[in-house]
């Protein structure tokens, strides 16, 4: 995987605290060959041939959802639709792609329009997703429709799978911390042949679902839906997304929210090595909380890593606990405070040796159901991020920066470290730049939420994000708090200052800290 994102444990975090865990027995943009794009007179970068009016005049069938193997039908109101898009953006009177879209249309009469949802991954399925934060965002649909919709290349819209389930558990016992030559090779060799499946999968779809695509995709989106601007709340990888899109379109920037900010100026290993800072920062702070040393929890943590990999733990379902699974496992409760007593259940459990706490959180987190079914969130992820991603890091290189991957973190160094070079080693396809363009001169203000205690996308990305917007555009807002994102966490003066921002358009000061 990609490191650790939000879509993959928003409802596994969920289930874990309302069910707990095993009753005690887991882009970048711009064009290919400048990283950047030229922003037309109107400031939106639009391509140079106009939309025909068969995509910019078509009309959403709203209608009952139906429910998918992934979806199933959510309760209440909701409507799902389609919206036609081009295949290739640079040929849009071209071949279409259909895209899934859901909606539940604002409750009160002062409507501002709909407001569209990115939960992050890439990857994440939107119209899985939405119906299940709606309560989060409550207050948001007095004055706006809530608006998801699964992005090009992920669940009903054109979702791909790279590999069945059946090979995907298989590969769970290729070690994703090689120590050997051979372990090394095999994973590798993985990497390669997942590649592979992606390409048969996708076909030609493989070459056109980049973070730009989708923006693009988003413009489109606004048009239909009858919005002069675009209001947009991004979490995670959302926020990339986001900002790509504030890039392409300033002058379409309605009130856009970026929570659980990725940091824009980070490459590939970069982003790995922010990541293992944010994971080890949480993981301190766990161990903090628990009383014990952080620096001494740390290394026990690390030596029962060592012991998996050398002897994968048991478990109830007669599947190993590998070291992989285990890092995984202990990722999923670092993205919420409130899952802090699962993963010391889950710890206790395997210093006596039974890996099944661990091996359950681990599935939560990779989309494994009991009957061993998987979902296709990560296959969607890995074809996104790999088509944005032009920096590729060889095994060679990845060596030499082992080390300070591992003085960052010795629980997640190494596993971070490897699959900045595996994610996308030996890709079909080439990647389209090394950091995301966000910059926004000329667009309307956009709230920054960065949280002091997020594990996935640490805090000071939230920064840069903000500086790389532009002054006058990029507003930090700042939560002292735990947990991967802000908005709806708990924290009063977040929620009332994102609130008046997409409700009234009251911008808060650049620089406003919630404690």
């Amino acid at each position: 995987m990609r490191g650790f994102l939000w879509w993959a444990a928003l409802g596994a975090t969920a289930a874990l605290l309302v069910t707990g865990c095993g009753g005690g027995g887991s882009g970048s943009n711009g064009d290919a060959r400048t990283g950047k794009e030229t922003p037309s007179s109107d400031g939106s970068s639009a391509p140079a041939a106009a939309l025909p009016t068969s995509l910019t005049g078509q009309r959403l069938d709203w209608a009952p959802c139906k429910a998918t193997a992934d979806s199933p039908t959510p309760g209440g109101d909701w409507r799902c639709a389609t919206l036609r898009v081009p295949l290739d953006w640079a040929k849009p009177a071209g071949e279409t792609i259909g895209l899934a879209l859901i909606r539940a249309t604002a409750q009160g009469k002062d409507r501002v329009g709909s407001l569209l949802f990115n939960f992050g991954g890439p990857g994440g399925s939107g119209v899985s997703t939405m119906p299940s934060y709606a309560t989060s965002a409550s207050a948001l649909r007095e004055r706006y429709d809530l608006v998801s919709w699964d992005p090009r290349g992920v669940g009903a819209s054109e979702g791909v799978r790279c590999r069945t389930d059946r090979r995907i558990e298989a590969a769970e016992s290729i070690d994703a911390t090689p120590d050997t030559p051979a372990e090394e090779k095999a994973y590798f060799q993985d990497a390669a042949d997942f590649g592979q499946g992606c390409r048969k999968a996708a076909g030609k779809l493989m070459a056109h679902v980049s973070t730009t695509d989708t923006a693009r995709d988003m413009d489109l989106m606004r048009q239909v839906l009858g919005d002069d601007k675009l209001h947009y709340f991004g979490i995670s990888y959302g926020t990339e997304l986001g900002g790509v899109y504030a890039h392409l379109f300033p002058k379409r920037v309605g009130r856009l929210v970026l929570d659980a900010v990725v940091d824009p100026t980070a490459d590939t290993v970069g982003h790995a090595k922010n990541q293992a800072r944010g994971f080890q920062r949480a993981l301190d702070d766990y161990l903090d909380s628990t009383g014990q040393d952080p620096e001494q929890g740390t290394m026990k943590i690390a030596a029962l890593l060592r012991r998996i990999d050398a002897t994968p733990l048991p478990t109830s379902s007669g599947r190993k606990l590998t070291q992989t699974l285990a890092t995984t496992g202990i990722v999923l409760p670092l993205y919420s405070k409130s899952g802090w007593p699962t993963l010391t259940s889950a710890l206790d459990a395997a210093q006596k040796g039974d890996g099944s706490e661990l091996l359950e959180l681990a599935d939560g987190y990779n989309d494994r159901d009991a009957s061993g079914r998987y979902g296709t969130g990560s296959h969607s992820q890995r074809v996104i991020s790999c088509l944005d991603e032009r920096q590729r890091p060889t095994p060679e290189q990845m060596r030499k920066l082992l080390p300070a991957f591992e003085k960052i973190s010795p629980v997640f160094g190494d596993y971070l470290g490897w699959d900045a070079a595996g994610w996308c080693h030996d890709w079909p396809v080439a990647g389209q730049y090394v950091t995301p363009e966000v910059s926004a001169a000329g667009a309307a203000p956009v709230l920054v939420v960065g949280n002091t205690g997020d594990p996935a996308t640490p805090y000071e990305g939230a920064r840069k994000m903000a500086d790389e917007l532009g002054k006058g555009v990029g507003v930090l807002l700042t939560w002292k708090g735990e947990g991967h994102g802000a908005y709806s966490a708990g924290s009063t003066c977040v929620d009332s200052t994102v609130n008046a921002y997409l409700l009234k358009g009251t911008v808060p000061k650049d620089g406003t800290v919630c404690s």
